[in-house]
Order: C-alpha cells, then structure tokens, then sequence
C-alpha cells in the first residue's frame, strides 16, 4: 500500500464531495485539482557563491527537492546584471511532495506569521493563488542560526479551476486562512 499525503486523503474524502454538492458538478472529474506548486526566490547581483549555495540549501529544505538555479540572458547595466549570472533559485512540485508541502504551508508556516490575520482572496483570474511570504524562517526546517541573509518566497499555487470562484472555494476546503472581509459596522472609536 502506498502512502497517501494527509491533505490529499482530506481532498479526495471531503473537499471532492463538498464541491460536487456545491457547484453542482455531474462527474467528480470536473471538480478542480492542484496541479503544482512553484516556489522561487531571487539573489542578488552581488551574491559570492556561499550566499548562493546558502539558498539553494534552504530551498532544498522548504521544498523536499533540489531546486534549479536561473541565470540572466543579457547583460543589464544599470542593475549591475551580466550574462548567464546567477540571479533566482527555483522548484516545482508536483505529486506528494507538492501536497506535503502545502500541508505544512498550511497547517505550520503560515500560522507562526506574526500578527497573521490571513492571506489576501485575490486570485489571478484563471483560478491560481499567488503568495509572498516576506521572511522565509516561518518554515520549521530553517534554523534561524544558519541564516546569513532573510530572503523572500513567492508561491503560485496552480489548480484546474476555471475562474476564481471555483479556485477559491477549492482553496478554502483544502484549509487556505482567507481574511475574513469585515462586514459589520462597528462603532469608532472617539
């Protein structure tokens, strides 16, 4: 028997039923799934190679998977930026390390945010999330000791959905923290 990711067992016994009820789907291949997750980060023009290295061995650790290394094309002066220079780190996630890691995204990093009250609901109108997360040591698997220099994630979460709606809803089941949009008139205070 194979070993199935906790909040893929949580998509499939739960959120499949909960979208077929609520969008009113007639085949459960038409409920909208996750098809990756893609996490990259940029470096510094001036990085020395042990900053780079740094960072591919903290992205290494977030995501489970050696990450990809991108280069520059061209040469940009004004950003001190020569060709085939080393400029982002990149991973894509697929399968069980893809729902393994938005468990822990979920259920670990996110939560440990200061002050978090949520994540924005925009959506890029094709049904995929996009997040930033500012400092990357919210994960468990950073020692803060290690860290030289903070850099920041961003994280595209791309599903099937067709429009946001459906996107969000899908998110939403799977446990993404939304902000709740204040709807009562509160009274201010003088």
């Amino acid at each position: 028997m194979s070993y199935i990711p906790t909040l893929k067992k949580l998509y499939v016994e739960q959120v499949v039923p909960e979208l077929v009820k609520s969008r009113g789907y007639k085949n459960k291949h038409q409920v909208p799934k996750l098809l990756k997750i893609a996490i990259n980060t940029g470096i510094d023009a001036d990085a020395d190679k042990n900053q780079i290295a740094d960072i591919a061995r903290d992205m290494a650790a977030i995501a489970g998977q050696k990450p990809i290394l991108n280069r520059s094309r061209k040469a940009i002066a004004n950003f001190k930026l020569k060709p085939n220079q080393i400029v982002g780190c990149s991973v894509t996630l697929r399968g069980a390390a893809m729902w393994e890691f938005l468990y822990r995204l979920l259920a670990v990093a996110l939560p440990t945010i200061r002050d978090f009250r949520g994540v924005p609901t925009k959506l890029d109108g094709q049904g995929n999330y996009n997040i930033g997360v500012t400092d990357f040591t919210i994960f468990p698997e950073i020692t803060v000791e290690n860290v030289k220099k903070s850099m920041g994630l961003d994280i595209t979460i791309v599903t099937t959905a067709q429009n946001d709606d459906e996107g969000r809803e899908l998110l939403k089941l799977l446990g993404m923290p939304f902000r709740r949009t204040e709807t009562t008139n509160a009274p201010k205070a003088a």
